[in-house]
């Protein structure tokens, strides 16, 4: 397992720290816990973008053919 560091302003130090004390967790595990969601999106949401564009323009690919 690879290890970051990671500098942030103080007000945003601070933030993260409120919200994972809300959460009940570390800031540590906080920011592990959203990098690996955000990592999973970035398929997703081209694939999903990807579906809408070529549903929206059926018609034009249909003529182009």
């Amino acid at each position: 397992m690879d290890n970051f560091t990671v500098e942030l302003p103080e007000a945003r130090a601070q933030r993260l720290r409120e919200l994972a004390r809300e959460a009940g967790v570390s800031p540590e595990q906080l920011l592990r816990v959203s990098v690996e969601e955000w990592l999973s999106r970035p398929g997703r949401d081209f694939a999903e973008a990807a579906a809408y564009v070529l549903q929206k323009n059926r018609e034009l690919y249909r003529r182009l053919a």
